[in-house]
């Protein structure tokens, strides 16, 4: 069966990740998505460790695509991709302001080839002040929006940055929520629209539902409310570490009953959910020094028994055997034609009636050049002459 963005077409000029990511979204979702790149390549073709020139980075995030090589710099190059936007509906783009329409490939230019284009551009900053004409980097993002002094050291209040790319995966998830509402706009209305997406914005309002909750109400007293910097939910075992979670009355009960602390629930300072969080530090110190007592396995059936949230905190090599990542049958493995065989997770929502699939493995650089330009109309001798002057490849 065909996935429920099967008949859609995207012409995807994003490189690095939150551009590549958002668009293999919509290629799990059937989208038939064209990666357009320059004869150098997207830059994560490079990152990471290849295996034969398959970088893992980029074998996820650039999977069920098809790759075109394009000279952009060249006319002919632009008048390649013209032709591929006349059959296109979605139209991606994360270039800095202004440079896509310093190269001809701008919003007013695109539509002027297919006016009912849905188009989009994402950026670091957005479109005007004082950061958009900067380059940008996760970690830039991380620092700007907030984030990182929200994982600060509990003791110095020393800022410090998650260790994955956050803010690329962010904006790359409301990225594709935002790119499906505009073509689901443009069914309705017949007539496509631009979408503006900053990796700021989208870092920020992640962030906000509770690491801006001291903020939401103007003139609240922020002291009242619990510091961004509470420790952690992590609590070493005799044999290891777990994160466990009380936050309802009931689950207090719970968490009181499986430590053996009865004795808790009459304290003053942990009456009610909104104490519990007033006093969350030593509430938590006391919870980890029981926890250091007994062995990560028996707590963890304690705690289950008693309905509190609870987990191992586990390895990375343990995720993709731990039995209920099994029982999802998320984490698939393939052979890839270069880079043997290779694991990676199915796309993560399961659609009853138009399943999201696995069907193509990330291209190799320009591996559907002639495919897709004779798809457009292009002759085959056209595009010997092409490839032989460099505008195609």
């Amino acid at each position: 069966m065909a996935g429920p963005l099967s008949g859609v077409r995207v012409i995807d000029l994003t490189q690095n990740l939150s551009g590549p990511m958002g668009t293999m979204i919509l290629g799990d979702q059937g989208a038939d998505v064209i990666k357009v790149e320059p004869p150098t390549g997207d830059f994560t073709r490079a990152m990471g460790g290849t295996r034969r020139g398959v970088a893992p980075t980029f074998a996820m995030i650039n999977r069920n695509k098809r790759s075109v090589v394009l000279n952009l710099h060249d006319p002919r190059g632009l008048e390649m991709l013209r032709r591929l936007v006349k059959g296109a509906d979605l139209f991606v783009q994360n270039f800095r302001p202004g440079v896509a329409e310093r190269m001809g490939i701008g919003e007013a230019a695109m539509r002027a080839v297919r006016p009912d284009l849905v188009y989009v551009s994402i950026s670091g900053f957005g479109e005007r002040g004082p950061y958009a004409d900067q380059r940008v980097y996760d970690p830039v993002i991380q620092a700007l929006s907030g984030l990182a002094d929200i994982q600060a050291d509990v003791a110095t209040g020393h800022p410090h940055m998650i260790r994955l790319i956050i803010p690329d995966k962010v904006t790359a998830l409301t990225g594709a929520q935002a790119m499906t509402a505009a073509l689901f706009a443009r069914q309705r209305s017949g007539e496509g629209q631009h979408v503006r997406l900053a990796m700021l914005d989208a870092v920020i309002a992640f962030l906000w539902p509770e690491g801006m909750a001291a903020y939401t109400f103007v003139g609240e007293n922020r002291s009242s409310l619990r510091a961004a910097r509470a420790r952690e939910l992590i609590f070493e075992t005799a044999d290891g570490f777990i994160t466990a979670a009380a936050n309802t009355d009931s689950e207090w009960r719970g968490l009181c009953q499986a430590l053996e602390r009865p004795e808790w629930l009459a304290d003053e300072r942990f009456k009610t959910p909104v104490l519990r969080i007033r006093n969350a530090d030593v509430r938590l110190e006391m919870t980890a020094e029981v926890l250091k007592t007994r062995s990560s396995a028996e707590w963890l059936r304690r705690l289950r028994d008693n309905d509190v949230p609870c987990a191992p905190v586990l390895r990375r090599e343990e995720v993709i055997r731990n039995a209920q990542v099994v029982a999802n049958e998320l984490v698939v493995e393939s052979t890839h034609p270069h880079a043997g065989p290779i694991r990676q997770p199915r796309p993560a929502a399961r659609f009853g009636r138009t399943p999201a699939e696995l069907r193509r493995f990330a291209p190799m650089l320009g591996e559907h050049t002639d495919e897709v330009l004779l798809e457009a109309g292009v002759a085959r001798d056209e595009l010997a002459a092409l490839r032989a002057q460099g505008v195609i490849a």
